[in-house]
């Protein structure tokens, strides 16, 4: 894997006045008003910093509603003001919680957020010793890497098919290790006077040192979103909290410059023909329009790598014409039994478990007859787990002898 981490080519300036930040100036006085209302008193820097707007913006706003009479000066901490809200201030400031109980970072507007995006499109620049490198920890035919590395290459949908418990999963979580750059992401955008949240702590892993950058946005690796039998059709637009009318980004917005990962690709709520239906456009095109719960509809790149995991057969999840836009389909097939034993070898080495050469060659008769229709990916794993937890019970050290194999095999199997 890369080590070598570049950073983004794309670092916004922080802005210094209201109109620079691109975003309505009504946004700004009740962001601040809702903060100042949920902290009850704080301090100028601590709005700044909750705010991610420079203190010249904060300060601007502090003589605003001085001026207003919406908030009053309690003490000086330090050097700062630390101020809290007036009886019309409160008054003010429920008027802004009606409108949505947001009072995290300040957002950036669609026009800049578009533009960073396109700026920060996926360029895959990869080579078999370096996708090698990514899925070291799995065992992988060569024929897969190939494939892989040509799908990446051309660009595109890959789709990851075959029987299940072969690996399709664990190599899709592993393609976002090829990627040795870094990208911005806001922590929200506006829309049409709505605030959509984009940054998710979950999905979204920042680096440690951030540049001197608008602090609107954050330095990340490109993004990694996986979505699996959960996934609805709601989920592919923003959605509102009927709570607190907080609005979060879809799925594929979070993704943008990353992986969006669709696992179990075909046992969604959403049908693959409705999914397929809905990103006919996105997938060839590279935008996506969203829409607003207030009817407002906008445009944002789709600059997604789609990778879609499934073990059902590709004619029963949609016709030729739908299947010809996932222009990459690689079969991943069961392993074969030289390619076994290596995992087998593997994954007991690292369980501190020494494994014979004789009982490589056992696990993977003994899996063979149990299964007859492929040595999995998965077995190994498995059955080590189960050795594992056997030997805890037992009170002694994990051990491979015939018996403990055998247990684990009746045991995994049920036979």
């Amino acid at each position: 894997m890369l080590s070598k981490v570049q950073r983004a080519a794309v670092q916004p300036i922080a802005p210094q006045t209201v109109e620079e930040t691109g975003i309505s100036q009504g946004l700004i006085p009740d962001l601040l008003l809702r903060q100042a209302y949920f902290e009850g008193a704080v301090t100028l820097g601590k709005l700044a910093e909750r705010s991610k707007l420079s203190p010249t913006i904060v300060h601007w706003v502090y003589r605003h509603f001085l001026k207003e009479q919406l908030w009053e000066t309690r003490a000086m901490v330090g050097n700062d003001y630390e101020v809290s809200l007036t009886s019309r201030g409160r008054s003010m400031a429920e008027v802004a919680l009606k409108k949505g109980q947001y009072a995290g970072p300040a957002p950036v507007s669609l026009k800049d957020y578009n533009r960073a995006v396109s700026e920060q499109g996926i360029h895959v620049s990869v080579t078999a010793a370096s996708l090698r490198s990514a899925m070291s920890d799995l065992v992988v035919p060569e024929h897969v890497i190939r494939s892989l590395g040509a799908a990446l290459v051309t660009g595109g949908t890959i789709l990851l098919h075959g029987p299940t418990g072969n690996g399709k999963t664990s190599i899709a979580e592993r393609l976002h290790r090829i990627f040795n750059d870094l990208v911005c992401v806001p922590y929200a955008v506006e829309v049409s006077g709505q605030i959509l949240t984009v940054f998710d702590p979950l999905l979204h892993k920042p680096e440690v040192e951030q540049p001197p950058m608008d602090s609107r946005w954050v330095l990340c690796r490109r993004p990694m979103v996986k979505v699996g039998g959960e996934m609805r059709a709601e989920m592919l637009e923003p959605m509102v909290d009927e709570v607190t009318r907080i609005c979060t980004g879809p799925l594929q917005m979070k993704a943008n410059t990353g992986i969006l990962l669709i696992d179990d690709f075909g046992r969604q709520r959403i049908t693959p023909r409705e999914l397929l239906n809905r990103w006919i456009v996105p997938l060839d095109r590279r935008t996506d329009v969203l829409s607003l719960w207030s009817g407002v509809s906008f445009e944002i790149p789709f600059e997604v790598l789609v990778v879609f995991a499934t073990n059902l057969a590709l004619s029963d999840l949609a016709e030729d014409a739908f299947m010809r836009r996932l222009k990459n389909k690689i079969k991943i097939d069961p392993l074969s039994v030289d390619l076994f034993k290596s995992l087998v070898q593997g994954v007991f080495h690292k369980k501190g478990i020494p494994c014979a050469v004789e009982t490589e060659e056992y696990v993977a008769q003994q899996c063979a007859r149990f299964c007859p229709d492929g040595l999995r990916a998965c077995f190994p794993g498995d059955i080590a787990e189960i050795v594992c937890g056997t030997a805890i019970f037992e009170q002694r050290e994990p051990t491979l002898s015939r018996d403990d194999v055998d247990r684990a095999l009746n045991v995994y199997f049920g036979h």
